[in-house]
């Protein structure tokens, strides 16, 4: 009888024990008055395309004149391209290509970058809006003071290309930034960027450096003339635009071989624009 009944208690208690921690618990994980934050929404793209495929050989064949007429080894190597050093491939990748002409030499760089937002409370597409914006204003596109998102200037790319790297591997001049382009070409040609040479204020606004309202969620074009050694000069326009969590750069880069030939700015603007709506295109597929 007398182990019935201590059964019996040593059951009570262990029920009661239960319900206390039970209702312990219950009361330590909902704290009334606390919101929940729900997580961001992840961005569109978890993974980016192999930049050295992202080109078709034969659009390559269009923007590196010069590299058809080499012998078919040759023009394989130049057609493969050649892939940045990137310390996470699904974080960010490029690829680079170059041909020589007789008359001028052509170098395209493409990079991709996925941007990742580690806070819960800002998605991925935010965080690549406030990338993005940054780009564009050292671009000199948006006023510091007034982008989105951003309370104080950002840091001036080296070679005022949005790219940054990009700019460095297309014109092999990694002391030049964007206000030293713009100092030589305007103190030795009267350029301002754009194919006339003539100032900015009688350049033709249709090939300035701007906002694009047609490549994904937005876009912006730069185009700077500048000079490689003492008397070449070279051209690049750069075209960045954002799709999601995704930022592109297109940097096409030209040459000439003779001293006192300006590339031309609408040429390779509308060569880069080109290049730059395939890959919308083939983000979107």
């Amino acid at each position: 009888m007398a182990y019935v009944l201590g059964t019996a208690l040593l059951a009570a208690l262990a029920v009661g024990c239960s319900s206390s921690t039970g209702t312990g618990g219950s009361a330590t994980d909902s704290k009334p008055g606390e919101a929940t934050v729900a997580a961001a929404a992840p961005g569109k793209y978890r993974t980016l395309p192999d930049p050295c495929r992202a080109i078709t050989s034969s659009t390559l064949k269009d923007v590196l004149p010069g590299a058809a007429e080499l012998p078919e080894d040759q023009q394989k190597k130049v057609y493969e391209g050649s892939a940045t050093v990137t310390y996470d491939t699904d974080r960010r990748v490029g690829c680079r290509w170059k041909s020589e002409a007789p008359d001028s030499s052509r170098t395209l760089f493409v990079d991709f970058e996925r941007v990742v937002s580690y806070d819960a409370a800002v998605s991925d597409d935010d965080r690549a809006r406030e990338v993005y914006t940054k780009k564009e204003t050292a671009a000199g596109l948006v006023s510091p003071s007034t982008s989105p998102g951003s309370t104080e200037k950002a840091e001036p790319t080296s070679s005022g290309s949005a790219s940054g790297s990009a700019s460095h591997a297309l014109s092999g001049s990694a002391s030049e930034d964007k206000d030293a382009g713009k100092s030589d070409s305007g103190n030795s040609d009267g350029s301002s960027g754009t194919s006339d040479g003539g100032t900015s204020d009688g350049a033709d606004e249709s090939v300035l450096p701007r906002t694009l309202d047609d490549l994904g969620d937005s876009a912006f074009l730069d185009d700077l003339l500048t000079r490689a050694g003492s008397t070449a000069q070279h051209r690049t326009v750069s075209v960045v635009f954002r799709t999601s969590n995704v930022i592109v750069t297109v940097a096409y880069t030209e040459q000439p071989t003779t001293s006192t030939v300006v590339p031309d700015s609408k040429e390779l603007q509308d060569t880069a624009r080109a290049l730059a709506q395939k890959l919308v295109d083939k983000f979107s597929e």
